[in-house]
């Protein structure tokens, strides 16, 4: 049995209703018998790891150590994860220190296996992992009914320890610039063209900085901190994708208009 969420509709009124129901449905989620079996595996055989090459050769357990960064496309790049995994994060030249997305860096230091023990031998290591997959695969069913609603809960849980930690201003917008669901809904909220990521990062880095002051009144990402600017970052995203979403499908009507009066 599986429970998929309810979001009767897109912006700030289906927010508003995820909000309000979301204790009920995420805990209705969370019995279907998909999540509880894989959870289950994840719990009994995680420890048995040795190395990531074991880690990839186990669909399963991949499916539940991705799924928790949210890396779940990644399941078939085998090679890909493994190098990852390998490297870990301890010397600069380690390639998930080479991207710009953060998730894969998480994923890597997580597991630890470039620190001789691996992280899965401790043994709270597969409820921490296993809460992240829970809640992530909570955000993905979400996101089949809305998108938007995917990517403003993902925000509502990360934005904050980011904004909180002990990094430059300037490293946090480049932590939000390289975390694609963030940046998602900083592009919307602060009305940045698609073409905007076109240009070079200090460039990118400037109008950031310069479009958060026009909007929230201060250039850092240490404000989002606060709810209340969260909240109004959220809202201001949720506000632009309907508003982006309706003007692309009146024009769509309009054209479809314009084209079967001219007898196409």
């Amino acid at each position: 049995m599986s429970f998929q969420p309810i979001v009767p509709s897109g912006g700030l009124v289906g927010w508003k209703f995820l909000e309000r129901t979301y204790e009920a449905q995420n805990a209705a989620f969370q019995r279907s018998t998909v999540i509880t079996r894989d959870t289950e595996y994840f719990a009994e055989n995680i420890s048995k790891v040795d190395t990531a090459e074991d880690l990839v050769n186990d669909r399963r357990l991949m499916r539940v150590a991705l799924g928790a960064f949210g890396l779940q496309d990644d399941i078939n790049n085998k090679y890909f994860i493994k190098k990852i995994l390998e490297e870990g994060t301890l010397e600069d030249g380690a390639l998930a220190n080479k991207l710009s997305d953060d998730r894969y860096k998480s994923l890597a230091s997580a597991f630890g296996f470039d620190l001789g023990t691996p992280r899965s031998k401790i043994s709270t290591f597969s409820d921490t992992i296993i809460e992240k997959f829970r809640q992530q695969e909570f955000e993905v069913a979400v996101g089949e009914a809305d998108d938007d609603m995917r990517l403003a809960m993902y925000t509502e849980r990360n934005l904050a320890d980011i904004a909180t930690g002990e990094n430059s201003e300037e490293t946090k917008w480049f932590k939000i610039m390289g975390t694609p669901p963030l940046r998602a809904v900083f592009e919307a909220a602060l009305n940045l063209p698609s073409s905007f990521a076109q240009l070079d990062l200090d460039q990118q880095l400037g109008v950031f900085q310069d479009r958060a002051t026009r909007y929230f009144g201060d250039d850092s990402v240490a404000q989002f901190a606060d709810p209340e600017k969260q909240e109004k970052l959220i809202t201001n995203f949720l506000v632009r994708s309907q508003v982006s979403q309706v003007t692309s499908s009146s024009a769509g009507n309009i054209a479809l208009t314009l084209l079967q009066s001219a007898g196409y």
